[in-house]
Protein backbone atom coordinates (compact mmCIF):
# COMPACT_ATOMS: atom_id res chain seq x y z
CA UNK A 1 0.00 0.00 0.00
CA UNK A 2 2.06 2.59 -1.26
CA UNK A 3 1.94 5.85 0.25
CA UNK A 4 -0.79 4.63 2.69
CA UNK A 5 -0.90 6.44 6.14
CA UNK A 6 -1.20 3.60 8.99
CA UNK A 7 -3.55 6.06 11.02
CA UNK A 8 -6.27 4.35 11.97
CA UNK A 9 -9.97 5.42 10.31
CA UNK A 10 -13.01 5.08 11.54
CA UNK A 11 -16.15 4.14 9.33
CA UNK A 12 -19.62 4.46 10.54
CA UNK A 13 -22.61 2.70 8.98
CA UNK A 14 -26.11 4.14 10.52
CA UNK A 15 -28.67 2.74 9.53
CA UNK A 16 -32.18 2.80 10.08
CA UNK A 17 -33.92 -0.32 8.75
CA UNK A 18 -32.78 -3.54 7.54
CA UNK A 19 -33.27 -2.52 3.73
CA UNK A 20 -31.01 -0.15 4.86
CA UNK A 21 -28.67 -2.06 6.54
CA UNK A 22 -28.29 -4.65 3.77
CA UNK A 23 -27.39 -2.28 1.29
CA UNK A 24 -24.44 -1.14 3.44
CA UNK A 25 -23.48 -3.95 4.01
CA UNK A 26 -23.11 -4.83 0.16
CA UNK A 27 -20.74 -2.27 0.71
CA UNK A 28 -18.40 -3.92 2.74
CA UNK A 29 -16.46 -5.23 0.20
CA UNK A 30 -14.90 -1.83 -0.44
CA UNK A 31 -12.46 -1.94 2.82
CA UNK A 32 -11.92 -5.77 2.48
CA UNK A 33 -8.04 -6.16 3.98
CA UNK A 34 -7.29 -3.20 5.04
CA UNK A 35 -6.74 -2.90 8.75
CA UNK A 36 -6.62 0.85 8.91
CA UNK A 37 -10.24 0.89 9.02
CA UNK A 38 -12.46 0.03 12.12
CA UNK A 39 -16.07 -0.36 11.49
CA UNK A 40 -18.88 0.08 13.27
CA UNK A 41 -22.32 -0.07 13.21
CA UNK A 42 -25.58 2.25 14.82
CA UNK A 43 -28.92 2.37 14.81
CA UNK A 44 -30.78 5.91 13.50
CA UNK A 45 -33.80 6.06 15.69
CA UNK A 46 -37.56 6.73 14.31
CA UNK A 47 -38.27 3.49 11.95
CA UNK A 48 -41.07 1.58 12.44
CA UNK A 49 -39.02 -1.14 10.82
CA UNK A 50 -35.61 -1.13 13.01
CA UNK A 51 -36.62 -4.56 14.96
CA UNK A 52 -34.37 -6.49 12.55
CA UNK A 53 -32.12 -3.95 11.35
CA UNK A 54 -29.21 -5.46 13.46
CA UNK A 55 -29.67 -8.77 13.27
CA UNK A 56 -27.75 -9.15 10.24
CA UNK A 57 -24.52 -7.57 11.47
CA UNK A 58 -25.31 -9.28 15.48
CA UNK A 59 -24.64 -12.58 12.94
CA UNK A 60 -21.93 -11.50 11.38
CA UNK A 61 -20.27 -10.65 15.05
CA UNK A 62 -19.72 -6.55 13.64
CA UNK A 63 -19.44 -3.92 16.64
CA UNK A 64 -22.23 -1.79 17.35
CA UNK A 65 -22.33 1.75 18.95
CA UNK A 66 -25.36 2.64 20.50
CA UNK A 67 -26.96 6.16 18.72
CA UNK A 68 -26.59 8.00 22.13
CA UNK A 69 -22.82 7.32 21.95
CA UNK A 70 -22.27 7.36 17.96
CA UNK A 71 -23.68 11.27 18.09
CA UNK A 72 -20.97 12.48 20.40
CA UNK A 73 -17.61 10.89 18.79
CA UNK A 74 -16.05 12.14 15.64
CA UNK A 75 -16.19 9.43 12.23
CA UNK A 76 -13.53 10.00 9.75
CA UNK A 77 -16.83 8.49 7.14
CA UNK A 78 -20.40 7.71 7.64
CA UNK A 79 -22.26 5.71 5.44
CA UNK A 80 -25.85 5.98 5.09
CA UNK A 81 -28.76 4.35 2.42
CA UNK A 82 -31.21 6.80 4.02
CA UNK A 83 -31.39 10.70 4.52
CA UNK A 84 -34.20 9.70 7.46
CA UNK A 85 -33.80 10.35 10.48
CA UNK A 86 -31.35 12.35 12.51
CA UNK A 87 -28.07 11.83 10.37
CA UNK A 88 -27.44 15.31 10.68
CA UNK A 89 -26.36 14.90 14.34
CA UNK A 90 -23.22 12.68 13.45
CA UNK A 91 -20.19 13.89 13.06
CA UNK A 92 -18.19 13.20 9.93
CA UNK A 93 -18.27 13.85 6.65
CA UNK A 94 -21.66 11.61 4.91
CA UNK A 95 -22.12 9.78 2.21
CA UNK A 96 -25.70 8.46 0.86
CA UNK A 97 -26.04 5.88 -1.04
CA UNK A 98 -29.41 4.80 -2.66
CA UNK A 99 -31.75 1.92 -0.24
CA UNK A 100 -32.78 0.60 -3.75
CA UNK A 101 -32.61 0.10 -7.32
CA UNK A 102 -32.90 3.70 -7.72
CA UNK A 103 -35.56 6.21 -7.08
CA UNK A 104 -38.62 4.58 -8.37
CA UNK A 105 -41.74 5.58 -5.46
CA UNK A 106 -43.22 8.67 -4.33
CA UNK A 107 -44.69 7.62 -0.43
CA UNK A 108 -47.18 10.22 -0.45
CA UNK A 109 -48.82 8.85 2.41
CA UNK A 110 -47.64 8.68 6.08
CA UNK A 111 -49.10 5.28 7.41
CA UNK A 112 -46.81 2.50 7.44
CA UNK A 113 -44.34 4.65 6.10
CA UNK A 114 -40.86 5.69 7.14
CA UNK A 115 -41.48 9.20 5.40
CA UNK A 116 -40.28 12.45 6.84
CA UNK A 117 -40.57 14.62 4.06
CA UNK A 118 -43.15 15.98 1.38
CA UNK A 119 -45.21 13.36 -0.17
CA UNK A 120 -44.51 14.04 -3.57
CA UNK A 121 -40.95 13.97 -3.94
CA UNK A 122 -39.26 10.93 -5.09
CA UNK A 123 -38.69 8.75 -1.62
CA UNK A 124 -35.22 9.44 -0.54
CA UNK A 125 -34.81 12.81 -2.42
CA UNK A 126 -36.96 15.54 -0.20
CA UNK A 127 -35.26 18.35 -0.09
CA UNK A 128 -36.05 18.51 3.29
CA UNK A 129 -33.95 16.15 4.31
CA UNK A 130 -31.06 16.41 2.19
CA UNK A 131 -31.14 19.94 3.10
CA UNK A 132 -31.31 20.28 7.00
CA UNK A 133 -31.09 23.82 8.60
CA UNK A 134 -29.97 24.99 4.43
CA UNK A 135 -26.91 23.04 4.92
CA UNK A 136 -25.94 20.29 2.92
CA UNK A 137 -26.61 16.49 4.57
CA UNK A 138 -23.93 14.56 2.48
CA UNK A 139 -20.25 14.76 1.36
CA UNK A 140 -21.41 12.66 -1.56
CA UNK A 141 -24.50 11.35 -3.17
CA UNK A 142 -23.14 7.83 -4.59
CA UNK A 143 -25.90 7.04 -7.08
CA UNK A 144 -26.26 4.18 -9.55
CA UNK A 145 -27.04 5.62 -12.82
CA UNK A 146 -26.65 9.64 -14.16
CA UNK A 147 -30.74 9.53 -14.58
CA UNK A 148 -30.44 9.16 -10.75
CA UNK A 149 -28.32 12.40 -11.12
CA UNK A 150 -30.77 14.10 -13.13
CA UNK A 151 -33.78 13.37 -10.91
CA UNK A 152 -31.74 14.80 -8.32
CA UNK A 153 -30.90 17.63 -9.73
CA UNK A 154 -34.39 17.93 -10.13
CA UNK A 155 -35.77 17.73 -6.60
CA UNK A 156 -32.24 19.18 -4.97
CA UNK A 157 -30.28 21.13 -7.17
CA UNK A 158 -27.60 21.77 -4.37
CA UNK A 159 -26.91 17.55 -3.22
CA UNK A 160 -27.14 17.14 -6.77
CA UNK A 161 -24.12 19.08 -6.88
CA UNK A 162 -22.05 16.61 -4.71
CA UNK A 163 -23.51 13.53 -6.43
CA UNK A 164 -20.94 11.17 -8.71
CA UNK A 165 -22.14 8.14 -10.62
CA UNK A 166 -20.48 4.81 -8.77
CA UNK A 167 -22.83 1.67 -10.06
CA UNK A 168 -25.05 -0.10 -7.71
CA UNK A 169 -23.22 -3.00 -5.42
CA UNK A 170 -25.94 -5.29 -4.85
CA UNK A 171 -26.22 -5.26 -8.49
CA UNK A 172 -22.17 -5.90 -9.03
CA UNK A 173 -22.96 -9.15 -6.10
CA UNK A 174 -25.60 -10.56 -8.68
CA UNK A 175 -23.62 -10.61 -11.84
CA UNK A 176 -20.77 -11.88 -10.02
CA UNK A 177 -22.93 -14.64 -9.01
CA UNK A 178 -24.41 -15.67 -12.87
CA UNK A 179 -21.95 -18.74 -12.81
CA UNK A 180 -23.29 -19.99 -9.72
CA UNK A 181 -26.56 -20.65 -10.90
CA UNK A 182 -27.15 -24.11 -11.19
CA UNK A 183 -25.42 -24.33 -8.22
CA UNK A 184 -27.95 -22.03 -6.39
CA UNK A 185 -30.94 -24.29 -7.79
CA UNK A 186 -29.68 -27.33 -6.60
CA UNK A 187 -29.03 -25.67 -3.47
CA UNK A 188 -33.47 -25.16 -3.69
CA UNK A 189 -33.65 -28.77 -5.06
CA UNK A 190 -35.51 -27.14 -8.55
CA UNK A 191 -33.89 -29.89 -10.40
CA UNK A 192 -35.36 -29.53 -13.42
CA UNK A 193 -38.14 -27.51 -12.51
CA UNK A 194 -39.23 -23.73 -13.35
CA UNK A 195 -38.54 -21.50 -10.51
CA UNK A 196 -41.38 -18.88 -10.57
CA UNK A 197 -40.21 -16.34 -8.31
CA UNK A 198 -42.77 -13.59 -6.67
CA UNK A 199 -41.33 -10.45 -5.90
CA UNK A 200 -43.40 -7.93 -3.39
CA UNK A 201 -42.68 -4.66 -1.91
CA UNK A 202 -44.05 -3.50 1.37
CA UNK A 203 -47.42 -1.39 1.97
CA UNK A 204 -50.93 -1.26 0.94
CA UNK A 205 -50.57 -1.34 -2.36
CA UNK A 206 -47.26 -4.47 -2.30
CA UNK A 207 -48.78 -7.35 -3.95
CA UNK A 208 -48.65 -9.64 -0.48
CA UNK A 209 -51.27 -6.91 0.68
CA UNK A 210 -53.15 -6.73 -2.40
CA UNK A 211 -53.13 -10.37 -2.80
CA UNK A 212 -52.33 -11.95 0.02
CA UNK A 213 -53.66 -15.52 -0.89
CA UNK A 214 -51.81 -15.59 -4.52
CA UNK A 215 -48.54 -17.97 -3.15
CA UNK A 216 -51.27 -20.45 -1.30
CA UNK A 217 -53.34 -20.34 -4.99
CA UNK A 218 -50.50 -20.79 -7.13
CA UNK A 219 -48.89 -23.05 -4.72
CA UNK A 220 -52.04 -25.37 -4.92
CA UNK A 221 -52.60 -25.12 -8.77
CA UNK A 222 -49.39 -25.25 -10.64
CA UNK A 223 -47.91 -28.55 -11.35
CA UNK A 224 -45.49 -29.94 -8.44
CA UNK A 225 -43.01 -31.46 -10.96
CA UNK A 226 -43.12 -28.79 -13.42
CA UNK A 227 -42.91 -25.93 -10.73
CA UNK A 228 -40.97 -24.46 -7.97
CA UNK A 229 -42.44 -21.27 -6.11
CA UNK A 230 -40.39 -19.25 -3.84
CA UNK A 231 -41.51 -15.64 -2.35
CA UNK A 232 -38.85 -12.37 -1.97
CA UNK A 233 -40.82 -10.16 0.38
CA UNK A 234 -39.25 -6.81 1.05
CA UNK A 235 -37.70 -6.86 4.56
CA UNK A 236 -39.82 -4.14 5.88
CA UNK A 237 -42.57 -6.78 5.52
CA UNK A 238 -40.72 -9.04 7.36
CA UNK A 239 -40.21 -6.61 10.25
CA UNK A 240 -43.78 -5.70 10.06
CA UNK A 241 -45.52 -9.42 10.43
CA UNK A 242 -42.39 -11.19 12.22
CA UNK A 243 -41.33 -14.63 11.15
CA UNK A 244 -43.94 -16.85 13.48
CA UNK A 245 -46.78 -14.63 12.54
CA UNK A 246 -45.29 -14.58 8.55
CA UNK A 247 -44.89 -18.60 8.68
CA UNK A 248 -48.19 -19.04 9.51
CA UNK A 249 -49.96 -16.86 7.43
CA UNK A 250 -47.99 -18.48 4.21
CA UNK A 251 -48.29 -22.25 5.20
CA UNK A 252 -50.33 -23.59 2.61
CA UNK A 253 -47.61 -22.19 0.17
CA UNK A 254 -44.36 -23.23 2.65
CA UNK A 255 -46.26 -26.55 3.24
CA UNK A 256 -46.41 -27.26 -0.89
CA UNK A 257 -42.97 -26.54 -0.77
CA UNK A 258 -42.50 -23.16 -1.47
CA UNK A 259 -39.30 -20.89 -0.88
CA UNK A 260 -39.85 -18.05 1.79
CA UNK A 261 -36.05 -15.93 0.97
CA UNK A 262 -34.53 -14.73 3.68
CA UNK A 263 -34.03 -10.73 3.47
CA UNK A 264 -30.32 -10.41 3.48
CA UNK A 265 -28.44 -11.88 0.16
CA UNK A 266 -30.94 -14.85 -0.38
CA UNK A 267 -33.46 -12.64 -1.99
CA UNK A 268 -31.19 -12.17 -4.36
CA UNK A 269 -29.59 -15.94 -5.01
CA UNK A 270 -33.01 -16.71 -6.12
CA UNK A 271 -33.49 -14.09 -8.61
CA UNK A 272 -30.09 -15.35 -9.91
CA UNK A 273 -31.59 -19.09 -10.23
CA UNK A 274 -35.10 -17.81 -11.09
CA UNK A 275 -36.66 -18.79 -14.68
CA UNK A 276 -39.46 -16.75 -14.43
CA UNK A 277 -40.01 -13.37 -11.92
CA UNK A 278 -43.70 -11.68 -11.51
CA UNK A 279 -43.40 -8.41 -9.21
CA UNK A 280 -45.27 -5.93 -8.68
CA UNK A 281 -43.71 -2.42 -8.59
CA UNK A 282 -41.08 -2.91 -5.78
CA UNK A 283 -37.46 -2.83 -7.80
CA UNK A 284 -36.46 -5.98 -6.70
CA UNK A 285 -37.03 -7.78 -9.91
CA UNK A 286 -34.79 -5.04 -11.36
CA UNK A 287 -31.71 -6.36 -10.55
CA UNK A 288 -33.04 -9.73 -12.10
CA UNK A 289 -33.75 -7.76 -15.72
CA UNK A 290 -30.63 -6.55 -15.38
CA UNK A 291 -28.20 -9.91 -15.22
CA UNK A 292 -30.45 -12.27 -16.82
CA UNK A 293 -33.26 -12.48 -19.99
CA UNK A 294 -35.57 -13.69 -17.44
CA UNK A 295 -39.55 -13.48 -18.20
CA UNK A 296 -40.71 -10.23 -16.49
CA UNK A 297 -44.37 -10.72 -15.42
CA UNK A 298 -46.41 -7.44 -13.70
CA UNK A 299 -49.01 -7.96 -11.25
CA UNK A 300 -50.05 -4.87 -10.12
CA UNK A 301 -49.53 -1.04 -10.94
CA UNK A 302 -48.32 0.71 -7.65
CA UNK A 303 -51.75 2.18 -6.79
CA UNK A 304 -50.18 6.00 -7.33
CA UNK A 305 -46.85 5.27 -5.22
CA UNK A 306 -44.92 4.84 -8.81
CA UNK A 307 -43.48 7.61 -10.40
CA UNK A 308 -43.80 7.60 -13.96
CA UNK A 309 -41.07 7.48 -16.19
CA UNK A 310 -39.06 5.64 -13.38
CA UNK A 311 -37.21 2.49 -14.46
CA UNK A 312 -39.35 0.33 -12.78
CA UNK A 313 -42.73 2.08 -14.38
CA UNK A 314 -40.96 1.48 -17.52
CA UNK A 315 -40.25 -2.29 -17.02
CA UNK A 316 -44.30 -3.07 -15.54
CA UNK A 317 -45.56 -0.62 -18.85
CA UNK A 318 -43.21 -3.72 -21.62
CA UNK A 319 -43.64 -6.93 -19.61
CA UNK A 320 -46.70 -9.00 -19.78
CA UNK A 321 -49.68 -8.53 -17.28
CA UNK A 322 -51.16 -11.65 -14.77
CA UNK A 323 -54.36 -10.60 -15.61
CA UNK A 324 -56.04 -13.36 -13.09
CA UNK A 325 -54.08 -13.31 -9.57
CA UNK A 326 -57.50 -14.19 -7.63
CA UNK A 327 -57.43 -17.25 -9.43
CA UNK A 328 -54.58 -17.62 -11.05
CA UNK A 329 -54.16 -21.05 -13.21
CA UNK A 330 -50.73 -22.88 -14.63
CA UNK A 331 -52.26 -21.73 -18.14
CA UNK A 332 -52.55 -18.20 -16.93
CA UNK A 333 -49.00 -18.05 -16.39
CA UNK A 334 -47.92 -20.20 -18.91
CA UNK A 335 -49.38 -17.27 -21.51
CA UNK A 336 -47.62 -14.63 -19.95
CA UNK A 337 -44.44 -16.47 -20.13
CA UNK A 338 -45.14 -16.96 -24.03
CA UNK A 339 -45.18 -13.14 -24.60
CA UNK A 340 -42.31 -12.60 -23.21
CA UNK A 341 -40.01 -10.35 -25.85
CA UNK A 342 -36.22 -10.90 -25.23
CA UNK A 343 -34.38 -7.98 -24.10
CA UNK A 344 -37.31 -5.74 -23.45
CA UNK A 345 -37.08 -6.19 -19.31
CA UNK A 346 -33.24 -6.13 -20.02
CA UNK A 347 -33.27 -2.64 -21.71
CA UNK A 348 -36.04 -0.67 -18.95
CA UNK A 349 -33.27 -2.29 -16.23
CA UNK A 350 -30.48 -0.79 -18.01
CA UNK A 351 -31.72 2.50 -16.96
CA UNK A 352 -31.35 1.71 -13.18
CA UNK A 353 -27.96 0.59 -13.36
CA UNK A 354 -24.69 2.10 -14.73
CA UNK A 355 -20.90 1.15 -14.15
CA UNK A 356 -22.31 -2.82 -14.26
CA UNK A 357 -19.45 -4.90 -12.49
CA UNK A 358 -17.50 -1.89 -11.42
CA UNK A 359 -19.50 -0.32 -8.45
CA UNK A 360 -17.36 -1.98 -5.77
CA UNK A 361 -13.80 -0.67 -7.39
CA UNK A 362 -15.89 3.02 -8.21
CA UNK A 363 -17.08 2.97 -4.37
CA UNK A 364 -13.72 2.33 -3.15
CA UNK A 365 -12.21 5.67 -5.19
CA UNK A 366 -14.89 8.04 -4.17
CA UNK A 367 -14.96 6.26 -0.19
CA UNK A 368 -10.83 6.28 0.21
CA UNK A 369 -10.65 10.20 -1.52
CA UNK A 370 -13.14 10.94 1.49
CA UNK A 371 -10.90 9.24 3.89
CA UNK A 372 -8.23 10.32 2.67
CA UNK A 373 -6.26 7.40 2.08
CA UNK A 374 -4.32 5.56 -0.80
CA UNK A 375 -6.23 2.24 -1.35
CA UNK A 376 -4.86 -1.06 -0.77
CA UNK A 377 -3.02 -2.34 -4.16
CA UNK A 378 -5.71 -5.49 -4.37
CA UNK A 379 -8.52 -5.31 -6.72
CA UNK A 380 -11.97 -4.33 -4.96
CA UNK A 381 -14.21 -7.50 -5.47
CA UNK A 382 -17.74 -8.48 -4.63
CA UNK A 383 -19.14 -11.16 -2.31
CA UNK A 384 -20.43 -13.70 -4.02
CA UNK A 385 -24.28 -14.38 -3.21
CA UNK A 386 -24.07 -17.52 -0.25
CA UNK A 387 -26.67 -20.61 -1.68
CA UNK A 388 -30.01 -20.47 -0.98
CA UNK A 389 -31.53 -22.25 2.06
CA UNK A 390 -33.71 -25.10 0.50
CA UNK A 391 -37.62 -25.20 1.17
CA UNK A 392 -38.65 -25.77 4.48
CA UNK A 393 -41.24 -28.02 4.17
CA UNK A 394 -41.72 -30.63 1.07
CA UNK A 395 -45.29 -32.45 0.30
CA UNK A 396 -45.98 -35.58 1.61
CA UNK A 397 -49.04 -36.71 -0.39
CA UNK A 398 -49.96 -35.95 -3.92
CA UNK A 399 -53.60 -35.76 -5.79
CA UNK A 400 -52.02 -37.20 -9.10
CA UNK A 401 -53.63 -36.90 -12.31
CA UNK A 402 -53.15 -39.29 -14.99
CA UNK A 403 -53.98 -38.19 -18.53
CA UNK A 404 -53.19 -41.25 -20.98
CA UNK A 405 -51.37 -39.56 -24.06
CA UNK A 406 -51.00 -42.81 -26.78
CA UNK A 407 -49.04 -45.20 -25.23
CA UNK A 408 -47.34 -41.90 -23.07
CA UNK A 409 -49.04 -41.86 -19.29
CA UNK A 410 -48.94 -37.99 -18.64
CA UNK A 411 -48.38 -37.65 -14.70
CA UNK A 412 -49.44 -34.11 -13.11
CA UNK A 413 -49.11 -33.85 -9.00
CA UNK A 414 -50.21 -31.22 -6.90
CA UNK A 415 -50.34 -31.16 -2.95
CA UNK A 416 -53.51 -33.65 -1.67
CA UNK A 417 -55.90 -30.40 -0.76
CA UNK A 418 -55.65 -29.22 -4.26
CA UNK A 419 -59.01 -29.00 -5.67
CA UNK A 420 -58.56 -30.54 -9.31
CA UNK A 421 -59.63 -34.22 -9.92
CA UNK A 422 -57.30 -36.79 -9.31
CA UNK A 423 -56.88 -40.26 -10.84
CA UNK A 424 -55.23 -41.38 -7.13
CA UNK A 425 -53.81 -39.76 -3.65
CA UNK A 426 -50.03 -40.51 -3.30
CA UNK A 427 -48.94 -40.55 0.47
CA UNK A 428 -45.17 -41.28 1.74
CA UNK A 429 -45.27 -43.49 4.85
CA UNK A 430 -44.06 -41.60 7.50
CA UNK A 431 -44.84 -38.11 6.68
CA UNK A 432 -48.15 -38.18 5.79
CA UNK A 433 -51.29 -38.08 8.17
CA UNK A 434 -52.87 -41.57 9.04
CA UNK A 435 -56.35 -40.14 6.95
CA UNK A 436 -54.15 -39.54 3.75
CA UNK A 437 -52.77 -42.76 4.05
CA UNK A 438 -56.25 -44.59 5.09
CA UNK A 439 -57.17 -42.98 1.65
CA UNK A 440 -54.13 -43.36 -0.84
CA UNK A 441 -53.90 -45.75 -3.37
CA UNK A 442 -50.29 -45.48 -3.48
CA UNK A 443 -48.14 -45.66 -0.13
CA UNK A 444 -44.91 -45.06 -1.12
CA UNK A 445 -41.68 -45.10 1.04
CA UNK A 446 -38.28 -43.48 0.17
CA UNK A 447 -35.38 -45.66 1.63
CA UNK A 448 -33.48 -44.11 4.68
CA UNK A 449 -36.92 -42.41 5.94
CA UNK A 450 -37.69 -44.18 9.28
CA UNK A 451 -39.87 -41.87 10.83
CA UNK A 452 -42.95 -44.18 10.92
CA UNK A 453 -40.51 -46.30 12.86
CA UNK A 454 -38.76 -45.13 15.52
CA UNK A 455 -37.55 -48.06 17.81
CA UNK A 456 -34.59 -48.30 17.99
CA UNK A 457 -32.36 -50.40 15.64
CA UNK A 458 -35.85 -51.58 14.06
CA UNK A 459 -35.77 -51.21 10.48
CA UNK A 460 -37.83 -53.64 7.48
CA UNK A 461 -36.80 -55.37 4.77
CA UNK A 462 -38.76 -54.26 1.40
CA UNK A 463 -40.59 -57.49 1.30
CA UNK A 464 -41.67 -56.97 4.79
CA UNK A 465 -42.44 -53.37 4.56
CA UNK A 466 -44.80 -53.41 1.36
CA UNK A 467 -46.41 -56.69 2.81
CA UNK A 468 -46.94 -54.50 5.98
CA UNK A 469 -48.15 -51.26 4.21
CA UNK A 470 -50.76 -53.29 2.47
CA UNK A 471 -52.14 -55.46 5.44
CA UNK A 472 -51.81 -51.85 7.93
CA UNK A 473 -54.59 -50.55 5.24
CA UNK A 474 -56.19 -52.91 2.92
CA UNK A 475 -58.33 -52.29 -0.12
CA UNK A 476 -56.45 -52.35 -3.49
CA UNK A 477 -53.22 -50.49 -3.06
CA UNK A 478 -49.94 -50.38 -4.29
CA UNK A 479 -46.88 -50.21 -1.93
CA UNK A 480 -43.67 -48.94 -3.12
CA UNK A 481 -40.31 -48.21 -2.21
CA UNK A 482 -37.97 -45.78 -3.91
CA UNK A 483 -34.50 -47.45 -3.14
CA UNK A 484 -32.95 -44.47 -5.65
CA UNK A 485 -34.05 -41.94 -8.63
CA UNK A 486 -33.63 -44.82 -10.68
CA UNK A 487 -34.88 -48.42 -8.89
CA UNK A 488 -37.74 -48.81 -6.79
CA UNK A 489 -39.36 -51.76 -5.90
CA UNK A 490 -43.44 -51.97 -5.46
CA UNK A 491 -46.36 -54.73 -4.61
CA UNK A 492 -49.62 -54.28 -6.27
CA UNK A 493 -52.02 -55.79 -3.17
CA UNK A 494 -52.75 -59.46 -3.85
CA UNK A 495 -49.39 -59.65 -6.28
CA UNK A 496 -46.20 -60.58 -6.72
CA UNK A 497 -42.84 -57.57 -5.58
CA UNK A 498 -41.80 -56.30 -8.61
CA UNK A 499 -39.16 -54.22 -9.16
CA UNK A 500 -38.91 -50.57 -11.36
CA UNK A 501 -35.91 -49.38 -13.29
CA UNK A 502 -36.45 -45.55 -14.44
CA UNK A 503 -34.57 -44.22 -17.08
CA UNK A 504 -33.33 -40.09 -16.93
CA UNK A 505 -34.31 -38.33 -19.76
CA UNK A 506 -31.95 -36.89 -22.12
CA UNK A 507 -32.07 -33.32 -23.24
CA UNK A 508 -30.48 -32.92 -26.64
CA UNK A 509 -27.89 -30.53 -24.84
CA UNK A 510 -26.53 -33.17 -22.95
CA UNK A 511 -28.24 -32.59 -19.43
CA UNK A 512 -29.57 -35.49 -18.18
CA UNK A 513 -32.60 -34.79 -15.72
CA UNK A 514 -34.15 -37.62 -13.40
CA UNK A 515 -38.04 -37.59 -12.10
CA UNK A 516 -38.40 -38.28 -8.64
CA UNK A 517 -39.08 -41.70 -8.31
CA UNK A 518 -42.53 -40.97 -6.31
CA UNK A 519 -43.99 -39.38 -9.84
CA UNK A 520 -42.79 -42.25 -11.92
CA UNK A 521 -44.31 -44.84 -9.18
CA UNK A 522 -47.99 -42.58 -9.80
CA UNK A 523 -47.58 -43.72 -12.98
CA UNK A 524 -46.88 -47.02 -12.62
CA UNK A 525 -49.24 -47.66 -10.12
CA UNK A 526 -51.98 -45.98 -12.57
CA UNK A 527 -50.66 -48.52 -15.42
CA UNK A 528 -51.04 -51.01 -12.69
CA UNK A 529 -54.83 -50.23 -12.52
CA UNK A 530 -55.52 -50.36 -16.08
CA UNK A 531 -53.58 -54.10 -16.48
CA UNK A 532 -55.30 -55.81 -13.52
CA UNK A 533 -54.11 -59.55 -12.67
CA UNK A 534 -50.69 -60.26 -12.93
CA UNK A 535 -48.89 -58.51 -15.58
CA UNK A 536 -46.90 -59.47 -18.34
CA UNK A 537 -43.29 -58.31 -17.50
CA UNK A 538 -40.80 -57.02 -18.20
CA UNK A 539 -42.81 -54.24 -19.68
CA UNK A 540 -41.32 -50.66 -20.37
CA UNK A 541 -44.21 -47.56 -19.27
CA UNK A 542 -43.57 -44.25 -20.44
CA UNK A 543 -44.17 -41.83 -18.04
CA UNK A 544 -44.40 -38.26 -19.30
CA UNK A 545 -43.34 -35.51 -16.15
CA UNK A 546 -43.13 -31.89 -16.65
CA UNK A 547 -43.11 -32.73 -20.46
CA UNK A 548 -40.26 -35.57 -20.47
CA UNK A 549 -40.22 -38.93 -20.87
CA UNK A 550 -39.10 -41.53 -18.48
CA UNK A 551 -39.18 -44.78 -19.26
CA UNK A 552 -40.14 -47.11 -16.00
CA UNK A 553 -39.12 -50.85 -16.87
CA UNK A 554 -41.10 -53.14 -14.85
CA UNK A 555 -39.48 -56.70 -14.04
CA UNK A 556 -39.76 -59.47 -11.22
CA UNK A 557 -37.80 -58.52 -7.90
CA UNK A 558 -34.85 -60.47 -7.43
CA UNK A 559 -34.47 -62.18 -3.77
CA UNK A 560 -31.80 -59.69 -3.67
CA UNK A 561 -33.99 -56.61 -3.81
CA UNK A 562 -36.57 -57.91 -1.37
CA UNK A 563 -34.61 -59.03 1.15
CA UNK A 564 -33.01 -55.38 0.67
CA UNK A 565 -32.98 -53.01 4.06
CA UNK A 566 -34.59 -49.50 4.14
Amino acid sequence: MAGASRAEKHVLFAARSATALHRLLDVLPVFAGDDRIRRRFTLVPGSDFDADALAAVERAGGRTIPWAEAVTRPHDLILAASPKGGLAELRGPRVLLPHGAGYNKALGEKTETESDGPGDSASGMAPALLMPGGRPLARLHALAHPSQVDRLATECPPAAARATVTGDPTLDRVLASLPLRERYRAALRTHGRRLVVLTSTWGPHSLIRRHPGLPARLAAELPHDTYQLGLVLHPNEHSRTGGFDLAQALAPALDAGMVLARPHEEWAALLVAADTVVTDHGSAALYAAAARDVPVIAAGDGGGELIPGTPMAELLARVPVFTSLDRPTAADLERAVAAHRPGVPAAAAGQAFAERGHAVRRLREELYRVLGLTPLDAPAEPRLLPDPAPPARSLAAFAVQIDRRGPHLHIERRPARSDAPAHHLAAEDGRASDTQLQSAGLLFRRAGHTAGHPVRGETWTVDGWTRHALDEYGGPRTAAVALSASHCVLRRTGGALLSVRVEPHREPDGRIIRADAAAVLSGVHAWLVDHPGTPTVPVSIPCLIADRTHHATLAPATPAEAQQEI
